[in-house]
């Protein structure tokens, strides 16, 4: 997730005003996505997606059965399937994501996202220390049944 932060800030996306206020011109208008074509560019199903909205993690806005998608709902997007590849619960992005409205600086959602990471470091850790054990206890056995077999004439190829 924290890759997505620093190429693309959050906080450059979630602004879309379309009249350049200082000057009173008017800017191009936002680009939108439709679910299609976030699918696509996402490599997702548009199901996912909409589970997703059902979650309350996405907001597109509508017209009529027609999701229209944001900038910042593109980012989010975003944030939300790095989340998923990186083993965080839709809790956890939900929180994350919600951090950055409730500080718009972005720090409390890195602090959010170094406190997570680091939370899920330690249990990958644990994992690979219990799978190792585990991996050992089964080379042990693997090494007294093939000894057994030799001793009884019957290789361990028969196996």
């Amino acid at each position: 997730m924290l890759d997505v932060y620093v190429n693309v800030k959050y906080t450059d996306v979630m602004t879309q005003a379309t009249t350049d206020s200082d000057r009173g011109t008017a800017k191009a208008p936002a680009r939108t996505w439709t679910i299609a074509q976030l699918a696509k560019e996402f490599d997702v199903t548009a199901r996912a997606i909409r589970f997703y909205e059902d979650e309350g993690l996405l907001a597109p806005t509508r017209h009529g059965t027609a999701r229209i998608y944001s900038a910042g709902d593109r980012a989010r997007l975003g944030w939300i399937l790095r989340g998923k590849r990186l083993g965080f619960s839709l809790g956890e992005i939900r929180e994350l994501l919600d951090l950055y409205h409730a500080d718009r600086s972005g720090v409390q959602q890195l602090k959010g996202v170094l406190r997570k990471s680091r939370e899920h470091i330690a249990e990958l850790e644990k994992r690979l220390r219990d799978l190792r054990a585990q991996l050992a206890e089964f080379r042990e056995v693997e090494a007294h049944a093939v000894q057994f077999l030799r001793e009884r004439g019957a290789g361990p190829e028969e196996a």
